[in-house]
């Protein structure tokens, strides 16, 4: 392991690194310099003065074994540890439709629209706790904010195996909506705070490649805890919940030591970086794109940020692109079991193959976007690939060529999240602005939840869900002109700066000259 070293002129023994590090999270810290990209100057507290200090990167002598080293530790402990948490998230908010055909239809009567109304509520509260999301977790820290939302909606989670109608199952979904309406937008922030623009393609990525690992294989354990029926005079459907609850209470409580903070904060992680290595890492996205300073949160400058359009347009591609992920995790295993006849253990274990492919195309789009420096065809060709697989999955004659189809539009559905995420995510600026883009990308997220709840519906069995497909090849089509509507108001905005028109995305006070949207 690389031995520390300090910046030229700095005894470690009189460096209170700890407070240099929290110096980025004081709203006292100096403007950006002008100079072409230079980092702006810090306060650094050292014994009882207070000095200003360039946080270049290069200051810290930090040799390309430790950087390595640095990044790991990051990776491992922030990466996976949000993760493993969202691979809970997403069986716990997706595992009804494995319980429906488990026998939780018939048990509950969920006739008529019941099971869409059920599938829905979640998303109506899921969205409109989400905007002050960001804010919380910024404010009393990711570690205390996430781990505890996620062993309370375990908790209801477990709760759900014990109802006694469809009633008390709506009643308890509507509560996991506002449990876990903090999680996922404010995973989407924490990453972005670690990582330099083309950094974070690939890490959303495997945090999402995660989640989708747990969508690939909560059909084969929904079908292993089906076997549990009977058991203590408990149903299979109900043992499903019981199980995924219990094991999300526990990755919720690991979660306190787990996951790590802000990295300009000064509150304390568990077995983490030196204060050193995260003024580094602070280091690193200040040159990269200049707002690793929070701002003094004021209402009406946050609110500010929906006057630009573009943050509703990578909100609608997430929302195109939830309608048809979150349409596939509740209904696929009906799919399978009803429009292509496959049995209920086939059904429950044909999930799997399509989005571990999923998982391959994700993670090869984020290296060629991260590689190139291009996000937006990386978008595209996921759009294509939902556009090509719907009418194959719907209308082909053989049930094999169908479910072909349906490798193509989990990968383009499910690929889209992480690209549509480090997409937005490189083209916005400002901590303010990026908590305010966050929080409104996953609201929209979760109205294409609501979408997605209801485009497959039950008096369309008999069609083949032709109005489901149509839906799910519009909302692709949005995505293709949204993108493009996206690439010329760039290239616009991107020649303008270049010919000293005008600075981008420079609406904080001190906000770095030189920033280009990425294409």
């Amino acid at each position: 392991m690389a031995t520390n070293t300090y910046p030229p002129g700095d005894d470690p023994e009189v460096l209170d690194v700890e407070s240099k590090a929290s110096a980025y999270h004081s709203e006292k810290a100096p403007s950006a310099s002008s100079v072409g990209g230079s980092s702006p100057n810090v306060a650094v507290v050292t014994g009882t003065k207070t000095e200003e200090h360039d946080a270049r990167p290069e200051d810290f002598n930090i040799s390309p074994a430790e950087e390595k080293r640095i990044k790991r530790h990051i990776d491992r402990r922030l990466v996976m540890t949000i993760g493993a948490m969202y691979c809970v998230s997403l069986m716990d908010r997706t595992n009804l439709g494995a319980a429906n055909i488990a026998g939780m239809s018939k048990e509950l009567k969920l006739i008529d629209n019941r099971y869409s109304i059920v599938s829905l509520v979640f998303f109506v509260t899921y969205v409109l706790f989400q905007p002050p999301s960001t804010v919380i977790c910024r404010k009393i820290g990711p570690r205390i904010h996430m781990s505890v939302l996620t062993t309370l909606w375990g908790s209801v989670m477990i709760g759900m195996g014990f109802v006694k109608n469809w009633g008390q199952l709506a009643a308890l979904r509507v509560v996991l909506g506002v449990l876990e309406a903090g999680f996922f937008p404010s995973c989407v922030y924490l990453l972005s705070t670690w990582y330099t623009r083309y950094e974070v393609g690939k890490r959303n990525s495997v945090f999402y490649l995660t989640g989708c690992v747990a969508s690939a294989f909560a059909g084969i354990l929904a079908y292993g805890l089906m076997q549990m029926d009977g058991l203590a005079n408990i149903t299979g459907w109900r043992w499903i919940f019981i199980i995924e609850g219990v094991l999300t209470c526990l990755l919720g409580i690991a979660g306190y030591w787990l996951l790590v903070d802000f990295p300009d904060s000064s509150r304390k992680t568990w077995a983490f970086l030196s204060a050193r290595d995260r003024e580094w890492v602070c280091a690193r996205v200040q040159a990269d794109r200049g707002d690793v300073v929070p701002q003094k949160f004021v209402v009406s400058k946050y609110l500010s940020s929906g006057k630009d359009w573009k943050v509703w347009a990578y909100a609608m591609i997430f929302f195109n692109t939830t309608t048809i992920s979150y349409a596939l995790s509740f209904f696929l295993p009906v799919i399978l079991n009803t429009g292509m006849g496959f049995n209920i253990a086939q059904s429950q274990c044909l999930v799997a193959p399509p989005y571990a492919f999923a998982g391959f195309v994700m993670f090869a789009g984020a290296y060629v976007g991260d590689r190139f420096h291009i996000r937006g065809p990386i978008v595209a060709f996921n759009a294509l690939l939902a556009v090509i697989g719907v009418p194959i999955m719907g209308f082909a004659a053989s049930a094999k060529v169908r479910y072909f189809g349906v490798f193509l539009v989990t990968a383009g559905a499910n690929s889209n999240v992480p690209a549509a995420m480090s997409y937005q995510a490189n083209n916005i600026r400002g901590q303010w602005k990026r908590a305010f883009c966050s929080a409104t990308f996953v609201s929209f997220g979760g109205i294409g939840g609501i979408a997605g709840s209801l485009v497959f519906r039950e008096q369309d069995k008999l069609t083949g869900y032709k109005p489901g497909l149509y839906a799910c090849i519009a909302t692709s089509l949005l995505t293709l002109v949204l993108v493009a509507c996206l690439t010329v108001s760039f290239w616009r905005e991107n020649k303008k700066a270049e010919r000293g028109e005008k600075e981008l995305e420079a609406d904080d006070d001190d906000a770095q000259p030189g920033f280009r949207y990425t294409y």
